[in-house]
Order: C-alpha cells, then structure tokens, then sequence
C-alpha cells in the first residue's frame, strides 16, 4: 500500500528536526559548562561578555501566550522577518530567530514562507515561532475570489450553496483568540458597503457614478476581481472592503479595462458588465463570440435574454429559467428590459474581460449551450438558433 507524503514524511520530518534540536540543546548544554570554566579565568577582562556570547542571544521560554498578528512582506528574507517578530514580542530577539530558522532541518521551509499575516503568540522561543510560522494553521487573512462568484452565496439545482464573495471575505477576517473565532460577520461587512458612500470605500473614480446610483446592497458587483488578496484580521468592515478594493482597481485597470474601454464604445463599467455576463454564459473558449452577440445584439436595439441575469436576483445558479422567472419585473429581466442589467452579475475573471475588450468578429445574435461539456452553438437566424436548441436537447446540454 502507498502511504501519502502527509501519512510518512511529515512525521519523520518533525522526528528529525527534534532530534536535531535536542542535540543542539545538548552541545549548548556543554558550552554552558565551558563558559562557567573560562568565567573564572577571564573574570577581570569582560568574563562575563564571553558567556553571553557562549549561551546564545537572549530568547523567551515555550510556547507563549495570546495572539499577536505579523506580517511578511513579499520578497522579505529570513532577517528580515525575525525583526518583524521581535518588534511585535513575538520573539525576545531577532538573533534567536535567525539561530532556528537557518538550521538546516528548516531553513529552506523558512525561505519559502509566502507574503501575508499569521497569527503567532506573544514571548514565543524562537524554536516554537519557527514551529508555528511554519504551520499552516498560522496564516490567516487569506482570500480568494474565483470568477463567476456573486457577492452573495446563491444555491444550485441540487441544494447546493456555493459562497458568495462577502462570505469569503468574513471568512479570512477570522481568527482564534482564547479557543474562540472572531470574525467581521457578513452583515457587516453588506452594511459598510451600503452605507459608506462608495468613494470613501475606493471605488475608482471611473466607476462611482454607476455605483452610487446602483442597488446599495448590490453596488460592489463585479469591482472586487478574482484573485488572491491579504486581508488584515481585526479590522473593521470599512477598512476590510477599502482594502480588497484598493488592490482590485489596480487590476481592473492592469487588464486594460480604462485604456480599452475606448474602443469597443462603451464606458468602461459598460465594458465590466459585458465581461460578467460572458464569465457567466460561456466557457472560455466561446466567451469571445460570446462577447460579440452581447454587443451586437445591445447595437441593435435587441433585448438580451439572458438566463443568467434573470438568476442573479435570485441567487441561484442554474442554465435556465422558468417562464414565472423570466416574467418577474426587475431591472435584472433582460428578457423584459432593453440594455445592460444595472451593475455586473459576477466577479469576471481574466478570459471574460480579455473578451469583453477584444470580442471576436462575427455576424451572430443567438448562441446556446448545446454540447455537454458547455460548448456553445451560435446562429445569425432565429431559424439556425431553433435548430441549435433541438440539437442541444438531443445532447442533453439544455
């Protein structure tokens, strides 16, 4: 039977590197007695400078107390965060850090710590920070968006609740204090959005038009991008939303999006918008001609009927829509409503904007899922989009 690398090597490792430690324990045990010796020789010339020297730097003893946050820059050396930990009290000294961490056993596991916070513990010794640092369960703030997540969780077909973006961002407030999680709770974090006027939260300057005029509880749509963020725990709401967004804006415009928008004849929210509809009706290959339907279909005075933008009030994730959906008034209803929904649909990722900005040229005013790997059929005719739909019936894809 294959045992896998967390059943074997893990606990070996953990062996070797306490055996490792022990023998240091031990020879530092022997310089201490040599010290002792050579204190009485060299008492009247700085005896007692030589001993510090022979013991070590000075260092706290177990495994501390409390719960202190640090946080490694991106790119900082082993030194450089011993005095991150010593500045905070996590460690007596920078020099006992740096003594653990680049013994062998450890020190490429230290270099290869990743940029972020961790959750450490106050007067910590500097073999049970390097402990800590090292486990997992000590990096906190950590957040990732995928694209197509809403702001809200939304359910599926099957029961399933897939979690939307504010409650992937309570989750990495979290922490552990005294055996108990504290997070910023999601209501918290839907009022500071809907209550802070959006400048002061960071939305770019190109955005706050739309934003302020868009649902408050719905206005952050589709401006926090897919990605990883850090985020600070034991910070408020506010400063919790100013942050995520502060990095975001920088990728939205990193994509192109501002400089872009230009040419497809769209303000650039128009263009974000555009680029959440494609992340939720197209897999990657087809999001280009996806993106062209929507902008021929918008140059055309055309209603959009989109099954997507109908689910999005309703958070739910589904291909399709019932007639009772799709006869719901609502300025999400592009079934009903002319134009672009009110704010995007979705956290739109890297292929969606590519496509939103570059569409691809084509003719074409329908297209529908009709392979079951989610490959679409596209038509010019409403007569080729009929047979599109039969076909995709016969396939099982509608």
């Amino acid at each position: 039977m294959k045992v896998s690398p967390d059943q074997s090597t893990v606990p070996l490792a953990r062996t070797a590197i306490k055996r490792a430690r022990a023998a240091r324990r031990r020879r530092r045990a022997w310089v201490l007695l040599l010290a002792l010796g050579l204190l009485v020789g060299v008492a009247v010339f700085g005896g007692i400078k030589v001993v510090r020297w022979l013991i070590g730097p000075p260092d706290f003893d177990g495994p501390g107390t409390g719960s202190v946050v640090v946080r490694v820059e991106d790119g900082a050396t082993t030194s450089q965060i011993a005095r991150v930990l010593e500045r905070s009290g996590v460690v007596a000294s920078a020099q006992a850090f740096t003594e653990e961490a680049t013994a062998p056993e450890v020190e490429e596991r230290v270099r290869a710590v990743q940029p972020g916070f961790y959750q450490m513990r106050a007067r910590m010794s500097a073999e049970s920070a390097v402990e800590l640092l090292l486990d997992p369960v000590s990096r906190v703030g950590r957040l990732e968006i995928r694209g197509g997540v809403q702001l809200d969780d939304t359910s599926g077909a099957d029961g399933s609740i897939t979690p939307g973006v504010l409650t992937l961002i309570s989750r990495a407030t979290c922490l552990t204090v005294d055996g108990r999680e504290r997070c910023v709770p999601v209501e918290e974090l839907r009022s500071a959005m809907a209550e802070t006027d959006p400048a002061d939260l960071g939305v770019p300057e190109w955005a706050l038009t739309d934003v302020r005029a868009a649902d408050p509880v719905r206005r952050l749509e589709g401006l926090l991008v897919p990605g990883l963020y850090d985020i600070e725990p034991g910070t408020s709401a506010v400063e919790v939303l100013r942050g995520i967004l502060d990095v975001s804006s920088t990728r939205l415009e990193a994509s192109g999006l501002v400089s872009g928008a230009e040419a497809s004849g769209h303000s650039p929210y128009e263009v974000l918008v555009v680029a959440s509809l494609v992340e939720k009706e197209g897999v990657t290959a087809d999001m280009p001609k996806v993106a062209r339907v929507i902008y021929n279909r918008l140059d055309t005075g055309r209603r959009l009927e989109l099954d997507s933008t109908v689910n999005y009030p309703l958070d739910r994730q589904a291909l399709r829509t019932t007639p009772e959906d799709r006869a719901r008034v609502g300025a999400y209803n592009s079934y009903a409503v002319a134009g672009l929904p009110p704010t995007p649909i979705a956290a739109p990722g890297r292929a969606a904007m590519a496509a939103a900005l570059s569409p691809e040229e084509g003719p074409w005013l329908f297209f529908v899922r009709c392979q079951p790997d989610g490959v679409s059929c596209f038509a010019v005719s409403l007569a080729e989009h009929q047979a599109n739909v039969r076909l995709a019936i016969e396939n099982g894809a509608f």
